[in-house]
């Protein structure tokens, strides 16, 4: 033991198998994905041959937790390190069948020369050639079977590859099956660590030093509990997070005969044909909604100690409490794949203008947004038909206040006991008088709005604003922002870029403002060319007053007056060269912070 906080162990190749055959140490990753190319299970493969290092296996011992007959359940090791390389040596050596990244199940077949003189090419990812080559053993899986013969074995091969010596072949046949007992270390990590120093150990230990989310902590556990169901949970998940992207997965889906029987199946086969794209959850999206709605606690770590059975105030691990977890954790994720929730909230998000994934910025954001509108589906102080407006309001305020951008859990479960204590309108009220006071929509909005970035909230809001407004795009009387952000439009410069660099502003980040950029339909934008605004501008005023249409279908003073406001762009923009950018920057940033304005109180 050292420091007590781990214990460093060897085991043999064939002795993790074992184990993990026993169901002693659990690979979560086995029923998902295997992301390793296939000439990375032949190089393992090909460094265990040689004796060379194969990198450490981290295990974390699930605590074990009293039952209610006064027993003892013993906790099994989860692999929280070391899974893809597990994984393909169950697929080379035990011959087990794995799932590639569209969950269709197959094997990984290695094959092997004896005979090779080049080391590099004495193994090699099985094709046709090695089928009908005798030199080559197709699938080293053969060699470790139990009822694989050596002698057998040895007497057909030297018939067919005239001139091979028994011995010498012998020889190289035990050496394969010598990988077996190729030692691996393994470090178990003890129960009573908390996830963030696993992480740190993790992360110390891996010389990638690739981060371990809450989440893949959580999946981990959900597959290591097959007495509670976990493992079917954690299947819930990743399929419904592979049809939300991918519809056409459900074909592969449907093959997976033990899921189909599960209570889950039905619920989440409407995204067969579902393309929408708005809100495409990963597995920490849908954890994360799936348990704050239903603990009302924001920290996916506390969900990894329920599911484990800790009771917090005493320390200890009960059955009863990991029974609880698995309930309401099975409640969320329920309530999380309905199609009636899951289709009214993106009906929400699309309602406040958030109508393309073009200007959604935050997933997390999206996460508390969705999580909100299951608890007040269940709050009987909010009716039924304003449930929606409510999560419009709260979304496009932790939008624009970027309130889950920086240490977003910890807000969240901040966000959640401020819910749980004042109500949801009482906290709503508070946060919009400090948030959103004022100062903030004279002063720190057009600020946000200076910027060079096109995916800034600020920005994404403007758009969606414009949506939520029905505004016209420029020029154009008819063809609304909207129908550019779905169809066929594009953000411009108002200012030319060629124009200002041409006139000694070649700085992307000055030509580039996101008050200089509008939506333009692609031919408006073609006529505009390179021409400055005093130019263009004054071309659409003159074709006001003569009727002859050159530029869009603007054809009235009113109207252009109209499409400028809706556009947020100054009303002098026709008299306006290089020298007059600096203000018209500035005095579009407030203009659009007026219209962002507007649409927000009136959400």
């Amino acid at each position: 033991m050292i420091g007590e906080k781990f214990t460093l162990l060897q085991y043999s190749v064939g002795g993790i198998l074992g184990l993990i055959e026993t169901g002693q140490f659990v690979i979560p990753e086995i029923q998902r994905p295997f992301v390793w190319k296939r000439s990375q299970v032949r190089d393992l493969i090909d460094s265990l041959y040689n004796g060379y290092p194969t990198g450490y296996i981290i295990t974390w011992k699930n605590p074990d937790v009293k039952t209610k007959d006064g027993g003892t359940s013993n906790g099994k090791h989860v692999l929280i390190d070391g899974q893809q390389r597990v994984t393909a040596l169950m697929a080379a050596i035990a011959g087990k069948e794995v799932l590639d990244e569209d969950f269709n199940l197959g094997r990984i077949k290695i094959a092997f020369n004896p005979l090779a003189t080049d080391n590099t090419k004495r193994f090699a990812v099985q094709d046709v050639s090695h089928l009908k080559d005798k030199k080559w053993i197709p699938d080293i899986s053969l060699v470790f079977d139990s009822n694989f013969d050596a002698f057998d074995f040895t007497l057909s091969y030297c018939e067919a590859n005239e001139g091979v010596k028994p011995n010498d072949l012998n020889k190289i046949i035990n050496k394969l099956k010598g990988i077996a007992n190729r030692q691996i270390g393994v470090i178990e990590l003890d129960h009573t660590l908390e996830i963030d120093e696993v992480t740190e150990i993790f992360i110390r230990i891996n010389s990638k030093g690739t981060a371990l989310s809450q989440s893949d902590f959580v999946m981990s556990k959900m597959a290591a509990d097959i007495e509670h169901g976990g493992n079917t949970l954690r299947k819930t998940v990743d399929y419904f997070c592979h049809l939300a992207s991918k519809p056409e997965f459900y074909t592969q889906m449907t093959r997976d005969k033990e899921f189909s029987q599960s209570q889950y199946a039905n619920k989440i086969n409407w995204l067969a044909k579902d393309f929408e794209d708005i809100y495409d959850p990963d597995y920490g999206d849908m954890l994360r909604v799936s348990f704050m709605h239903q603990f009302r606690r924001g920290k996916l770590a506390d969900l990894v100690s329920l599911l484990s059975g800790r009771d917090f105030e005493t320390k200890e691990f009960r059955d009863d409490i990991v029974i609880s977890s698995y309930d309401k954790l099975s409640k969320g994720i329920q309530n999380f794949i309905n199609e009636y929730n899951f289709k009214q909230f993106i009906m929400a998000i699309k309602g406040a203008g958030f109508i393309s994934n073009k200007l959604l910025n935050s997933k997390m954001t999206l996460d508390f947004a969705y999580n909100l509108y299951l608890m007040l589906l269940d709050d009987p102080t909010i009716p039924n038909e304003q449930i929606k407006r409510y999560v419009q309001k709260w979304f496009v305020m932790s939008t624009l206040t970027a309130r889950y951008i920086g240490s977003p859990e910890s807000v969240m479960d901040r966000d959640m006991r401020s819910i749980a204590e004042k109500g949801f309108i009482t906290f709503l009220n508070e946060v919009e008088s400090s948030a959103l006071s004022d100062t903030f929509w004279d002063v720190t909005l057009p600020q946000n709005l200076e910027s060079s970035s096109i995916n800034t909230p600020a920005f994404n809001t403007f758009v969606a604003a414009q949506i939520k407004l029905n505004c016209n795009s420029l020029f154009e009387e008819g063809i609304k922002v909207s129908d550019l952000i779905s169809i066929a439009g594009d953000v411009h410069h108002i200012f030319p870029r060629a124009y200002l660099k041409a006139n000694g502003i070649d700085s992307k980040t000055k030509y580039n403002q996101v008050a200089n950029y509008i939506y333009l339909d692609p031919q408006v934008n073609k006529a505009i060319s390179d021409r400055a605004p005093y130019v263009y501008f004054s071309e659409v005023k003159e074709q006001c007053k003569t009727n002859n249409i050159t530029l869009g279908n603007i054809c009235t003073i009113s109207l252009l007056e109209n499409n400028l406001a809706e556009n947020c762009i100054p009303a002098n923009v026709d008299t306006m060269d290089v020298s007059a950018y600096d203000s018209f920057l500035s005095q579009r940033r407030q203009m659009m912070a007026k219209l962002i304005e507007k649409y927000y109180k009136g959400l």
